[in-house]
């Protein structure tokens, strides 16, 4: 059997647990392919995702800051990323045409349904977002397309720039209230669901004592859940906050895996194979490998 190699590129990069994780994946199911973590800025993106055009690379995983950068630089973006604006997931097909797929958001969706498991919330629920960039995008999408919340609310920093929050709010994959940096009790009082969508608590970037700030904890309902989409350092200030108050919470660590099953899955057909899971999927073999 060939050996396939395979990349997640991002600015950090070194925290990715990808590597470990797909590794764990590909001994699953029996593959000698490889997997690597690859930092490049702004300007050297291009020449990475060249290298997957040219079959250097059979397949890139896409991670911060690149994941709305990335959509100038294939050729046809799948309905995922072109709804979400963003994508973390590029397949090579035929000829090197290389598409953007976004699998975060439907990951990001069956976490929070495993969270909720059969909670039932009120018609007209708010459900909001911390965050501006292709993660708090995948959260709008997960939460309002996948999950069918009509109520969402994004706050960002970002928004104190009219233009920037109009941009967002033009480019959403659903309607959205935009909101300043700053909690709300009254807000917070119908919020049934929070996704925090930044960076910040992350190794190596702002440490989230700010973000954990931002959110009213305690004027959200009891029955409320709450996703840290940081997953390296585990035990976040705005995670912990959130245990504070009792909700039932996680890190990104079930996200990360489900997105990169999915990913796994789409390079792996785009290389032939019909059913790439058939003897199973190795959803619980990455799920380990990150605990």
């Amino acid at each position: 059997m060939t050996v396939r190699r395979f990349a997640v590129v991002g600015d950090p990069v070194s925290h990715s647990k990808s590597p470990v994780m797909q590794g764990a994946a590909m001994r699953a199911l029996g593959l000698p392919h490889t997997y690597e973590a690859v930092r490049a800025n702004a300007e050297q993106l291009p020449e990475v995702v060249q290298k997957l055009r040219d079959g250097f690379y059979d397949g890139l995983n896409v991670t911060v800051p690149h994941k709305e950068r990335v959509l100038a630089l294939v050729d046809a973006l799948d309905p995922s990323a072109r709804v979400a604006g963003a994508a973390n997931t590029l397949v090579r097909g035929d000829g090197g045409r290389l598409v953007a797929h976004n699998t975060d958001a439907p990951a990001l969706a069956a976490e929070l349904r495993r969270l909720a498991a059969r909670e039932s919330w009120p018609s007209g629920a708010r459900a909001l977002v911390l965050g501006s960039g292709g993660a708090a995008r995948a959260a709008v999408t997960a939460i309002g397309v996948h999950l069918g919340f009509r109520d969402i609310a994004v706050r960002a920093r970002s928004f104190v720039d009219p233009a920037r929050r109009d941009a967002f709010m033009a480019t959403a994959p659903c309607p959205i209230a935009p909101q300043a940096w700053t909690a709300s009790a009254e807000d917070e009082a119908r919020t049934f669901l929070v996704v925090q969508a930044t960076t910040a608590g992350m190794h190596g970037a702002d440490p989230g004592d700010e973000v954990a700030g931002i959110v009213a904890w305690g004027a959200l309902p009891a029955n409320a859940v709450a996703i840290d989409v940081v997953y390296a350092p585990r035990n976040t200030p705005w995670l912990r906050a959130a245990r504070a108050r009792g909700l039932r919470c996680d890190d990104g660590l079930g996200m990360l895996a489900r997105q990169g099953a999915l990913a796994l899955e789409l390079w792996l057909r785009a290389l032939g194979a019909e059913d790439p899971f058939a003897g199973g999927s190795p959803l619980r073999a990455m799920r380990a490998a990150l605990e």
